[in-house]
């Protein structure tokens, strides 16, 4: 097996002597790669982030901004990496180094201020510069807002990037000054290429190892053989365990690169989403094609979470504030688990059983999410949180109606940050079903809602909030439903 290395900036770099559980950021600033800094060492400031080249969407290659405080070195053994200093190019003998178009908005528009995070903007900026889909529009009218540019930028792209100078005006006048990629840039070509392809990996050093196999049935037997494995894919909750809890672990597994678990699939009657896909693979391989997964994906952290971040993850760590839990709830949805024993479908209504536990047993894997088509037509996800974006939910509230001549005819309700599990709305939507799709049901309705679960007292949010919010929640759907027959 080749000895374990990245490629970074061009360069390849051997992993060696960094220990398994090293994350990139570390492994970068160890060979003088000072421009990744470490704000908060778990996802939530940006000031680490470094493109990686993944497999594309529209395009063979998306340059893709992720958090390198979260992600084990080892994770990229055999990727591409880029970072800040990267982007820059070698100038003529005896000047400085040209300034990616970027790095020059920034610069130019006072995009910099103590400079501690720029390189991180930097960088989460150079991913949306490249992202394939991005255009201009002619008309300001033309699909622009106060979060997007007229030259495509998603300020969105920014969200899991903090400034403390609070120097966001001048940055998002960089970002939305930046053109389109010249003719002959090394990395819009690079897009063109087929991205590194996954590579087995098995790197020790001492007694703790990183390994990832080929295939799926090659991972369950290392499973079997290494019961005790800590299994990741895109360790945004893992990282923040090792970097802040100062755990380590004997052996780690990596999923992410499985094909097994990298497909989508739409069939007849369901989609199955490969666990291992990361949400903003999901997002723009759906295309809005699930408007409720649409509606979680925004207000699910940030974008370099949600760059790193899958579904097999979320449901696999069992929290009872997870975000999808309560959208995958209300859109009926079940998981493939794959094991030494072959597979089997588990709604997931009956897969948690306790705090951060469930049904899947020794062995086995998330495989796939599934969920049934068609699809409900009146949909809507509430996420209660401090803060509008990045933040983690006091209350998630998922729903998913069939309404059809004014009656309920079905209703699905998840909810989230109210008891030990994420679970079902049972007795609220037996109060809807069968009921007209009227202000005095939706009372009724949102006074049951109010009683599900056991919401709990804590730093977030208090038990009377958390059920109140729940109730709201009914009404504003209901608002929101009529406002819309109305127009």
């Amino acid at each position: 097996m080749v000895a374990a290395r990245i490629t970074v900036n061009g360069r390849e770099t051997p992993l060696a002597p960094a220990a398994p559980h090293t994350t990139v950021l570390d492994f970068l600033r160890e060979r003088g790669l000072t421009g990744t800094k470490e704000g908060c060492a778990e996802g939530e400031c940006g000031a680490c982030s470094v493109l990686v080249a993944r497999p594309g969407v529209n395009k063979p290659t998306d340059w893709v901004a992720v958090n390198a405080c979260l992600i084990p070195a080892a994770a990229l053994d055999g990727q591409e990496i880029v970072t800040s200093e990267g982007l820059a190019t070698a100038g003529e003998p005896g000047s400085r180094p040209v300034l990616h178009p970027v790095q020059e908005e920034m610069t130019v528009r006072g995009g910099s201020q103590c400079g501690y995070c720029t390189p991180g903007f930097v960088c989460s900026m150079a991913a949306e510069y490249y992202r394939p889909d991005r255009c201009a529009h002619q008309d300001p009218a033309d699909g622009t807002d106060a979060e997007h540019g007229p030259n495509g930028f998603d300020l969105h792209a920014l969200s899991g990037n903090l400034c403390r100078c609070t120097g966001y005006r001048p940055i998002r006048d960089a970002a939305f000054a930046v053109g389109a990629p010249a003719d002959g840039d090394p990395l819009a070509q690079r897009r063109e290429q087929a991205p590194p392809a996954p590579v087995a990996t098995a790197y020790t050093r001492g007694d703790s190892a990183f390994l990832r196999r080929s295939t799926l049935a090659d991972t369950l037997r290392l499973l079997e053989e290494r019961p005790g494995a800590v299994v990741v894919a895109g360790s945004t909750d893992w990282g923040v365990e090792v970097n802040i809890r100062s755990r380590r672990a004997d052996c780690v597994v990596a999923v992410d690169r499985l094909p097994e678990l990298r497909e989508l699939r739409v069939a007849s009657d369901h989609i199955e989403i490969g666990a291992a896909l990361t949400l903003t693979e999901i997002e723009r391989r759906l295309d809005g094609g699930v408007p409720l997964l649409g509606e979680l994906f925004p207000q699910f952290a940030s974008r370099l979470i949600r760059n790193s971040a899958t579904l097999g993850g979320n449901l696999g760590t069992g929290s009872p504030i997870g975000d999808s839990p309560p959208v995958l709830l209300a859109l009926d949805a079940s998981v493939v688990l794959a094991g030494p024993d072959g597979e089997r479908e588990v709604p997931l209504s009956g897969y948690f059983t306790g705090y951060r536990q469930s049904v899947r047993r020794p062995g086995e894997l998330i495989r796939a999410v599934r969920v049934p088509l068609p699809l409900s037509p009146v949909t809507a996800f509430h996420k209660i949180a401090k803060r509008r974006f990045d933040d983690i939910s006091s209350v998630a509230v998922a729903f998913a109606l069939d309404i059809e001549d004014g009656i309920v005819r079905t209703a699905r309700i998840g909810l989230g940050g109210v008891a030990a599990t994420p679970i079902r709305a049972r007795a609220t939507e037996a109060a809807l079903e069968g009921e007209p799709w009227t202000a005095e049901t939706v009372e009724a309705a949102a006074a049951v809602l109010r009683g599900e679960g056991t919401p709990m007292d804590d730093h977030r949010a208090s038990s009377l909030y958390r059920s109140a919010m729940l109730g709201q929640s009914l009404l504003k759907l209901y608002a929101r439903t009529t406002e819309a027959v109305s127009s």
